[in-house]
């Protein structure tokens, strides 16, 4: 029986080699319109922020057992910080 991280990693197999294999400006280039599309686009956009904190932990959680402590706690800054602007833009004030 595996454990859920072995699970994980086995289902995430082949969405990582086809992210391997693309140009490695590709990746960076949809989360930056995904982020700049939540934030322009009015209220429903904002659900295009949380596409990219679900990446983001995502990776996270593949890459958590290799990472030394303060590099753990600069990605859980970014995904807080996504998580924020993400409800700001869900939640704005009138």
């Amino acid at each position: 029986m595996s454990s859920p991280r072995e699970s994980l990693e086995r289902a995430s197999l082949p969405a990582i080699a086809w992210l391997n294999g693309l140009p490695r400006f590709v990746p960076f280039l949809v989360v930056l319109a995904l982020v700049v599309g939540g934030i322009l686009l009015p209220p429903p956009g904002w659900l295009l922020i949380g596409v990219v904190v679900l990446l983001l932990a995502w990776i996270l959680a593949l890459a958590w057992p290799r990472l030394r402590f303060v590099e753990q706690l600069m990605r859980l800054a970014v995904i807080g910080l996504m998580i924020a602007v993400m409800l700001t833009q869900a939640f704005p004030r009138t």
